[in-house]
């Protein structure tokens, strides 16, 4: 990795770091578009997927008391089957394949967010393992696991405390596993590393500022705009 590629991975990795302190979600959706464009997708999705759990191993440590295990585990169950799933598919799909599959996810989880349609209520909680799968398949690949939980936890209707809740129990666990895939994959290369290296002082200054703006930022709008950044992300990919 060039000098360039380098300090632009740094950088990409503490705005997504910090989007994600502040508004908890985000941080993989901004990262992986990004550093792809930049380094590649075997660069960037062990380097996201390294940040990611580091992330979501502070963000615990702060707020265990709020994690609810219990709504969480059909989700997770099923995501550690998918991610190996994920894997295959990010070790023989060609790159331009995979930029062109994350790029219609965020085309369409972009749309979704800013349309807002009016969906059924979903009572059977069993749902939760093919939500659950698909979202193994998305981290294990793209370190991008939060879309199919988060369209899940509006259809069953959760409240925003336990919405949080529930997303902190999942992501632990889920990127613990998928981070030691990455390893067991061999993607963990010297580039990896280095980036992962130097990003690490800047992650936990954007955790603790993002904690400090959380509280002071209009949320709804910024993320309406975060969400069009967010298609224009996926339609360069897809050129």
């Amino acid at each position: 990795m060039h000098p360039e590629q380098l300090l632009a991975a740094v950088l990409i990795i503490t705005v997504s770091t910090l989007v994600r302190s502040t508004f908890g979600f985000g941080d993989a959706l901004i990262a992986m578009p990004l550093l792809t464009l930049v380094a590649g997708v075997t660069i960037a999705t062990p380097l996201v997927g390294l940040v990611a759990l580091t992330t979501a191993a502070t963000i615990v440590i702060g707020n265990w008391r709020l994690i609810d295990l219990k709504a969480a585990w059909r989700l997770i169950v099923a995501s550690l089957i998918g991610i190996p799933f994920g894997l295959y598919l990010l070790q023989t799909a060609p790159e331009s394949l995979v930029k062109r599959i994350l790029g219609l996810l965020l085309i369409g989880f972009s749309l979704y967010n800013l349309t807002r349609p009016q969906l059924p209520y979903l009572t059977e909680s069993k749902l939760a393992y093919p939500f659950g799968f698909v979202a193994g398949i998305l981290g294990g690949a793209y370190n991008t696991n939060g879309p199919p939980v988060v369209v899940y936890g509006t259809l069953r209707r959760w409240q925003p405390t336990r919405f949080r809740a529930t997303l902190q129990g999942y992501f632990l666990p889920t990127s613990l596993f998928i981070a030691s895939g990455h390893a067991l994959s061999g993607f963990w290369t010297s580039d990896v590393l280095r980036a992962y290296g130097w990003s690490i002082p800047f992650v936990f200054g954007a955790i603790f500022v993002g904690g400090q703006l959380n509280r002071r930022l209009p949320v709804a709008q910024f993320i309406r705009i975060l969400y069009v950044v967010l298609m224009i992300l996926g339609i360069l990919l897809m050129v």
